[in-house]
Parts: structure tokens; sequence; C-alpha cells
């Protein structure tokens, strides 16, 4: 899990840290690394500040999205989705795989492997396949919600 390893080591965090202990990590960081901090800095040292103070807020989302407790608040919409919803698109890229459902909502799955990305292309029923292979087995986040109705 490369990406998410890759942003615990960024914000310093452990695969325990829990979402209170990350959201006051993240501010402590932001106001170390904040652009309106470095005034008495030069061009090039303000816009690599810039990089990475925008790094470390694409981590932060990205790892408030994963962690358990927001999971767990949003386990009854995904469950849901998962049962009552029925698959409309999915795409691949690096181990995520996407999958778009019929009540406008996407989820991403990480780190699934090609082999069982391409037995999904290949399964006559994607839904089912899904069911016993994606959705209780990979870490996974919502990217877009369900349209209200």
């Amino acid at each position: 899990m490369s990406k998410i390893v890759d942003y615990r080591k960024l914000l310093g965090v452990t695969k325990t840290t829990e979402l209170k202990e990350l959201k006051s990590i993240y501010r402590n960081l932001m106001k170390e690394l904040h652009p309106d901090k470095l005034v008495d800095f030069e061009e090039d040292q303000k816009l690599e500040a810039e990089a990475k103070s925008k790094a470390v807020i694409e981590a932060y989302h990205f790892l408030v999205s994963i962690a358990p407790e927001t999971i767990a608040a949003a386990l009854p919409q995904y469950t849901e989705t998962i049962s009552a919803s029925t698959i409309v698109d999915f795409s691949y890229e690096k181990q995520t795989l996407q999958l778009n459902f019929q009540d406008g909502s996407s989820y991403e799955y990480l780190e699934v492997p090609k082999t069982l990305y391409v037995k999904l292309i290949n399964s006559d029923t994607p839904g089912r396949f899904c069911r016993r292979h994606i959705y209780h087995e990979f870490v996974y986040r919502r990217v877009s919600k369900a349209m209200e109705a």
C-alpha cells in the first residue's frame, strides 16, 4: 500500500493514529508550512513550501477518508449502496479500482491486484463478483456521494 504508506510517512503518523490526533498533527504542520508565514523567504523557497503544503493537505484528506472512524460513520450508506445499487461503470489505474454505482456514488478500492481486475472484466456478473472478492477485502474510500432524491 505504497500510497497510504507514503502519506503516513509525510505526516509522521502510524496505522493506529486516531482521527483526532491526525487532525492535530495536520494543523501543526500547516501552521509551519502555510505560505502566508513565509514572508521573508525567497520565491523558490515559497514555491517549495507551497508544494509541500499541498502534499500535506492531500495526504491529510486521503488518510481521513480511509480512517476507521470515517469508514464506520459511512458504513450504513456504503452497505446500502453496495447491496441496492448496481455497478454502472468501473475503471482501474495503478492498483486502484474505482466503481461507479447507479445511485451516483463512487468508491475507490486500493491495492487491487491486476489479476483480480482482469477477472472482474471477464465476469458475467460484476456485482456478484465484487460482493465476493472486492467489497469487504480491500481498503476503500468514497470519492463521490450518491445523488439526493
